[in-house]
C-alpha cells in the first residue's frame, strides 16, 4: 500500500499506528495459543483424556517455544523486525490450523510443538519494534499496551470458541482462528519500516523517537557477552519465575473452573471476560504507572521497581482462590493476580530496552523467553505428576489445585528479589 510523505511542518504520531499493529499481533498470538485450553474440557470428553494427559500435551508447546526463543531473538536482530515477525505469524497461524487434523494425545503434542516453535518470535519482535519506534520514556506504556493484547486475545476466545464449537465443531475453532490471523500480515508488511526511513514520519516525530542518548554499546553483542551481564540475568530469572504462572493459567485455568465450580464451556464467557478485562487494565496500568513516575522526576530504578513491587503485592491474594466457595470471589482473586502479572510483565519487558542497546533487545527477550518456557515446563511437569499421583490413588484431583495456587502467589516475590539483587541501580550495559 502507498505510504504518503507528510508535510515537513506537520508533527505526525505514526509511532502509535505501529503500537496498534504490535498490539494486534500479540492479540492474535494469544487467540491461537489459548484455543486449546478452552477446548480442553470438551476434548477431554471426546478423546477420554485423563487430567494428567493435559499438562503433558501443553508441555510440548513449551519445549518448542523454549527452543525457538533460543535463536529467534538473534534471527530478528539480523533479518529485521518487519520480515521476522511476518514469517513468525504466518507459521503459527498454519500450526494452529494443524490441530484440526489431530485425534490422539501424540497428534496434539505434535501440533502444540509446531505452534510453540513458530510463536517464539511474537514477544521478542514486539519488544524490538518498541525499541525501534519509541523513546525510553514511552516504552513502558507501549509495552503495557501490546502486552494487553494477550488479555484481549484470551477474552476473545471464550466468546468465540463456544459458538464455533457448537455451530461447526471443535476442528473449526482451530481453523477459523488460525486463518483469521493471516490478515494481519498484509497490514504489517505494508506499514512497517524503520522510523528514519518511513515516509509517514515527520522530522518532529523522528526527533521524539530518537531523543534518547545514543547507545553506550554500538558493536553487536555476542550472546556470551550478554549472558555475562547481571542485567541479562535479572530479566532471565524474572521470566523464569513468573511466565510459568501465566502460562499455567492459559492452559489449565479453564479446567480448574470446570472442575472446581462445575462450569460448562458455554458458561466460560462472563467469568473469563472479567478475568482478562482486569488483566488488560493491569497491563496498561502497570506500564502507565512507571511511566508517570518517570515524568514526575523519579529515577528509572525507583519508578520501575515501585511499579513491580505493587504488582507483586497484587498477586499474593490468589493463594486463597481454592478456599472460597463463591465463583465471583474466585474470579476476582484470579483477575487481580492476572492484572498484577501483566503490570509486572510490562515493566519487566521494558527493562530490556532500559538496560541494553537496541540491537540486542530481541536477543535478550528471546533468551528470557526461553527461561520462561523452561519455568513453564517445570510447572507443567509438576502439575502432571500431582495429577498422576492422585489418579493412581483414586483420589479427588481437585485437591491438587491448592498447592499450585500457593506457588502462583509466592513466585513473584522470589522474582522481584532476584531482579533487585542483580540490578540494584538499573544501570545500562556498557562496553568493556
Amino acid at each position: 500500500m502507498p505510504l504518503p510523505t507528510p508535510a515537513s511542518s506537520v508533527q505526525t504520531r505514526f509511532r502509535w499506528v505501529i503500537c496498534a499493529l504490535i498490539f494486534a499481533e500479540i492479540t492474535i498470538n494469544y487467540v491461537d495459543r489459548a484455543v486449546f485450553g478452552y477446548l480442553v474440557p470438551e476434548l477431554q470428553k471426546i478423546f477420554h483424556w485423563q487430567n494428567s494427559d493435559i499438562p503433558e500435551i501443553a508441555l510440548w508447546f513449551e519445549i518448542s517455544y523454549a527452543l525457538g526463543l533460543a535463536f529467534v531473538g538473534r534471527l530478528l536482530d539480523r533479518v529485521g523486525t518487519r520480515l521476522g515477525l511476518a514469517l513468525s505469524l504466518v507459521g503459527w497461524c498454519l500450526a494452529s490450523m494443524l490441530h484440526a487434523g489431530m485425534a490422539t494425545v501424540f497428534g496434539f503434542k505434535v501440533a502444540r510443538f509446531f505452534l510453540g516453535l513458530t510463536e517464539a518470535g511474537a514477544f521478542p519482535g514486539a519488544a524490538k519494534a518498541t525499541a525501534e519506534w519509541f523513546p525510553r520514556r514511552e516504552r513502558a506504556l507501549v509495552a503495557g499496551i501490546f502486552n494487553s493484547g494477550s488479555n484481549v486475545g484470551t477474552m476473545i476466545v471464550p466468546l468465540v470458541i463456544p459458538w464455533l464449537l457448537v455451530t461447526y465443531g471443535w476442528q473449526w475453532a482451530f481453523i477459523g482462528t488460525g486463518g483469521a490471523g493471516l490478515i494481519w500480515v498484509f497490514f504489517w508488511l505494508g506499514l512497517y519500516r524503520l522510523p528514519a526511513r518511513h515516509p509517514r514520519v515527520s522530522p518532529a516525530e523522528l526527533a521524539i523517537i530518537e531523543s534518547d542518548p545514543p547507545d553506550t554499546v554500538t558493536e553487536i553483542m555476542p550472546i556470551r557477552r550478554i549472558l555475562s551481564t547481571r542485567q541479562a540475568w535479572s530479566f532471565i530469572l524474572g521470566k523464569f519465575f513468573t511466565d510459568m504462572i501465566w502460562r499455567w493459567n492459559i492452559y489449565l485455568l479453564p479446567l480448574f473452573f470446570s472442575q472446581h465450580f462445575n462450569l460448562k464451556i458455554l458458561q466460560f464467557g462472563p467469568p473469563f471476560l472479567v478475568i482478562y478485562l482486569m488483566a488488560d487494565f493491569g497491563s496498561i496500568g502497570g506500564g502507565w504507572f512507571s511511566s508517570s513516575l518517570l515524568k514526575r522526576g523519579w529515577s528509572l530504578n525507583a519508578a520501575r521497581k515501585t511499579a513491580m513491587l505493587v504488582c507483586v503485592l497484587g498477586v499474593l491474594p490468589v493463594m486463597l482462590t481454592t478456599q472460597v466457595s463463591n465463583l465471583w470471589v474466585a474470579v476476582f482473586l484470579v483477575g487481580l493476580a492476572m492484572a498484577s502479572h501483566q503490570g509486572w510483565s510490562s515493566n519487566l519487558y521494558t527493562s530490556i530496552s532500559d538496560l541494553f542497546p537496541k540491537h540486542a533487545v530481541a536477543t535478550v527477550a528471546g533468551i528470557g523467553g526461553t527461561a520462561g518456557a523452561l519455568g513453564a515446563i517445570a510447572l507443567l511437569k509438576f502439575t502432571s505428576w500431582l495429577f498422576a499421583r492422585a489418579e493412581a490413588q483414586h483420589a479427588d484431583t481437585t485437591h491438587v489445585y491448592p498447592v499450585l495456587f500457593v506457588i502462583a502467589g509466592l513466585t513473584y516475590l522470589v522474582a522481584l528479589l532476584c531482579f533487585h539483587l542483580l540490578v540494584p541501580k538499573m544501570e545500562p550495559v556498557r562496553s568493556q
